[in-house]
């Protein structure tokens, strides 16, 4: 049985995010940025965000474990908040502890619904964005 998917948005450090796109990196999840890029780009003492938005499944890969497709909330190194996406396996994001209460996260789903995303902040800082 597939998990409901929970609307709610998760908090997680630089280090925590890092962990988390180094396991979508292992199991070869389809949305990720490169765990280096983050490295280089992300603000080292931010919060990042995560709001899941659709259950993925690889139909053609079935070994391949069910994910939440969520929508990140970046904070560079500029300071910029900025939209990416990141496969996350549910068991792994139901471990991240629910810190936020609701006004925080209803103000978090407006920012994220009005960030550039990665690829537009990269070309306009002239970063490659490794994918």
């Amino acid at each position: 049985m597939t998990p409901p998917l929970p609307r709610t948005v998760r908090a997680v450090d630089t280090a925590r995010l890092l962990d988390l796109a180094q396991e979508a990196a292992l199991h070869g999840f389809s949305r990720r940025l490169p765990v280096d890029w983050l490295r280089e780009h992300l603000a080292a003492e931010a919060t990042h965000y995560l709001f899941p938005t659709l259950v993925h499944r690889l139909a053609h890969r079935p070994e391949t474990p069910l994910q939440w497709r969520c929508q990140q909330l970046l904070t560079v190194s500029t300071g910029e908040q900025i939209l990416g996406l990141l496969d996350v396996m549910p068991s792994t994001f139901d471990k991240i502890s629910e810190t936020l209460d609701t006004a925080s996260k209803v103000d978090i789903v407006s920012r994220i619904e009005r960030a550039a995303s990665v690829r537009e902040w990269a070309e306009r800082m002239g970063a490659d964005t490794g994918s």
